[in-house]
């Protein structure tokens, strides 16, 4: 059906957005198969679904940078022809998105005023005082902050360059902000302050469509919320209907009350004795075992230690005092280097910025860290690499056009796999995995939460540092809670909560227990 075949709607004057039938294809994949989004004025609206599912091509139609080949875009009861960029701004219509998008070498007045910048009235000059002025304003109205004007956004925390990048679309006073996976790269005080931040937008007025792979985000924040899987809206309701657990399962299109795989693994014998290993001024005395076919937690508040106790055991971080023991031998990594020659393996929470190279191909990036594997006398055996390469490709069920594509063209569960993968051609023995899966779907996540089980089941030792506590109790045989720097609980998983977790974690059961 085409856009002028569609049947005529009664507007409805409270809805700012609505979407109706859209369909959008790129080559021979279609993104959109007559997708609906409708968004009430003045409310939180939630937009969810799987990688691929269609949110980003959504979103990317509604700030006119890509067109329907078929549907009905409508912007307050006024159907648009053709959304453009600067359109949507005239529109009211901005975007927070989750990879920033700023001028590093800008400074942060450059950045807020661009493309809007004041000017002295009658003049071509720039009105610099009253850009200032009406920026201070802003900051701390809205955040009580007082940024360095001079500074460059690339001096700036990730937390610095949001506040920067929500100030400048306040400045020209919205009517609509899309808030593109907002907390991903932000620590729970952080992620608080904008949760605050938009219940206050909401009680002004502004429209809010929120995307998040965190479903507690969205049960917590949202008034509606829709539903996209496979380009289509399978629902769109009230949050009051629904639960996280409920949007999970029209995600994924299956019960997830099996959402953890159960493992029933022997463990074997000891891989990693760590003892008494500190780092000055980060953690200090931390002792404990990782047997073969383990799976081991690790958790703690921001400045807990826990990921520092991570990078020192890969050599990113240097230690100052104790021993590491891998298989009875005493290792002291001094770079990663020599903790990859002793099997071990780091998959980094920022896979984009250190975990794949997003510009290499799949299997450049699966072979990455073995080349010498591959290597006779200089030479490298391409159909060999071809074959281990693609035989981890299946293995894995990485989701990708083939070893020649760019991983850049991946989702992020997918580009989480080809980290790991980097590792398993290297055949490695015990596996760091730092918020393994920070960012992806949930039905990326229990791809990944299988394939953690695959790796304890060969054998391997696994540690994974997670602040998702649900997932450390559901995929663990053990927890280590680390609190101030010292390893304060351990707890069997199968016999806690998520609750007894988080009270050892932000010290609300008192005492310490040594662990060893």
């Amino acid at each position: 059906m085409t856009a002028t075949e569609l049947p005529p709607t009664t507007e409805s004057p409270e809805h700012i957005v609505r979407f109706e039938g859209i369909v959008k294809r790129f080559g021979g994949a279609q993104a959109l198969a007559g997708a609906s989004l409708s968004v009430r004025r003045g409310t939180v609206h939630g937009l969810v679904g799987q990688n691929g599912a269609g949110k980003s091509t959504l979103i990317k139609l509604l700030a006119g940078l890509h067109r329907p080949d078929e549907g009905r875009i409508k912007i307050e009861g006024k159907e648009i022809d053709r959304l453009t960029p600067h359109l949507c701004e005239d529109l009211g219509i901005h975007f927070i998105h989750q990879d920033r998008l700023l001028v590093p070498t800008f400074t942060v007045g450059e950045t807020l005023f661009l493309g809007r910048e004041l000017r002295l009235a009658g003049t071509p000059f720039l009105d610099r005082n009253a850009m200032r002025r009406r920026a201070e304003e802003i900051l701390a109205n809205y955040f009580g902050v007082d940024l360095p004007k001079n500074a460059l956004i690339s001096e700036l925390s990730t937390a610095e360059q949001q506040i920067v990048q929500i100030t400048r679309a306040l400045l020209h006073q919205p009517k609509l902000l899309v808030f593109d996976e907002p907390t991903a790269a932000l620590v729970r005080q952080e992620a608080e302050i904008l949760f605050r931040l938009i219940h206050r937008l909401r009680s002004e007025g502004v429209t809010i469509i929120y995307i998040s792979h965190y479903l507690n985000e969205i049960e917590a924040l949202c008034d509606d919320v829709t539903v996209l899987r496979n380009g289509v809206d399978v629902a769109s309701l009230p949050m009051s209907e629904t639960s996280a657990n409920g949007i999970a399962t029209l995600m994924v299109e299956r019960d997830l009350g099996e959402m953890f795989p159960k493992r029933q693994v022997e463990l074997g014998a000891e891989i990693l004795k760590v003892r008494n290993l500190s780092a000055a001024n980060r953690f200090h005395d931390v002792s404990f075992t990782l047997r073969r076919g383990e799976i081991l937690g690790i958790t703690g508040l921001l400045g807990s230690g826990a990921k520092d106790l991570v990078r020192t055991l890969f050599g990113l971080q240097a230690a100052m005092g104790g021993e590491i023991d891998i298989e009875e031998k005493t290792l002291k990594p001094r770079s990663p280097g020599e903790a990859v020659d002793h099997q071990l393996a780091l998959v980094p929470e920022d896979r984009r910025g250190h975990g794949v190279g997003l510009d290499l191909s799949v299997g450049e990036n699966i072979t990455l860290s073995s080349l010498a594997h591959y290597t006779r006398l200089g030479f490298l055996n391409r159909r060999r690499e071809a074959s281990d390469t693609d035989e981890l490709i299946k293995r894995l069920q990485i989701k990708t056009a083939g070893r020649e594509a760019l991983v850049r063209t991946l989702s992020g569960g997918n580009q989480q796999k080809v980290a790991i993968a980097k590792w398993l051609s290297r055949k490695s023995e015990i596996y760091l995995l730092d918020e393994p899966t920070v960012g992806v779907d949930i039905g990326s996540k229990v791809e990944i939460y299988s394939l953690i089980g695959e790796l304890a089941a060969r054998g391997a030792g696994v540690i994974v540092l997670s602040s998702d506590l649900p997932e450390l109790v559901g995929i663990t045989d053990r927890i280590l809670v680390l609190f101030r720097g010292r390893l304060t609980r351990e707890l069997v998983s199968s016999q806690t909560t998520t609750d007894e977790v988080l009270s050892a974690a932000t010290g609300a059961i008192e005492g310490l227990r040594h662990v060893g």
